[in-house]
């Protein structure tokens, strides 16, 4: 399915806009928004978290960004994809269950985000069916009690990672497979347009109640060959700024 199809396609199922600034550089998210609008720079009073300074890894010499479609109509990430995954913020405890094998996560430890064995097995097929090629992970708890956890699955192709976000994740307006950490969601309308970053398409979650001890935002992205997945969890109830920071910090870094 031709590429803008398939972006047309996950706009209209997921209800949502992706809005955002273009910049250039491998310096970014300091210099395209307003300080108080960048998820990294603002005052903490807000509670967002410190992260270290996000600088992209370098790419091989004449190789195209993911989303040039003229110069890399694939949409592959040249860039190693373990250097993708968002650090950890300052005062994080790692989460040493997704460090993987050289930095590479088994699939099963992405399926276990997943509550039902039956839903485990079925997305399982799925990644093996359409070329899954890597999983990079991490994830950390912060000191207010957020467990964090981000996947970046890469595939053969933009098309590909289109196609698993839209028809196989995400179900008209809520995700397919319910969480361990929670089985009722609804799109975050109130997801700051700003905090959109251009050519990352982006459907975030939040659970809905009853959600028991904890609830869980979660948000599901593409971007050029790779899918990104992003829960957090937190007892009593998973904070609205850390969230849209994580998302927001994570799409440049895929951009």
């Amino acid at each position: 399915m031709d590429r803008r199809l398939l972006r047309a396609t996950l706009r209209w199922v997921a209800a949502v806009a992706v809005f955002g600034v273009v910049g250039t550089g491998t310096a970014y998210g300091i210099t395209r928004l307003d300080r108080t609008d960048v998820p990294g720079l603002a005052t903490h009073s807000d509670g967002r978290w410190t992260y270290p300074v996000l600088v992209r890894p370098p790419l091989p010499s004449g190789s195209p960004g993911p989303n040039d479609d003229t110069g890399n109509p694939a949409g592959t990430h040249y860039a190693d994809l373990r250097k993708l995954v968002l650090p950890a913020p300052e005062g994080a405890t790692a989460d040493a269950a997704l460090k993987g094998t050289d930095g590479w996560l088994p699939t099963k430890g992405f399926l276990a985000e997943f509550a039902a064995a039956d839903d485990r097995t079925e997305l399982g097929q799925t990644l093996v069916d359409n070329g899954l090629r890597h999983i990079a992970a991490r994830g950390w708890t912060t000191p207010d009690g957020t467990h964090t956890r981000i996947y970046l699955l890469q595939f053969d192709t933009a098309a590909v990672a289109e196609a698993i976000l839209n028809g196989k994740l995400m179900n008209q307006s809520s995700p397919t497979y319910p969480l361990r950490d929670g089985d009722l969601y609804e799109l975050d309308g109130k997801f700051p347009d700003p905090a959109r970053i251009e050519h990352v398409l982006l459907a975030p979650y939040t659970e809905l109640k009853p959600y028991g001890a904890r609830q869980a935002r979660q948000a599901y992205l593409a971007s050029g060959d790779t899918v990104g997945v992003i829960i957090q969890s937190r007892k009593g109830s998973a904070l609205t700024v850390p969230f849209e920071q994580t998302v927001t910090l994570q799409s440049e870094l895929l951009d």
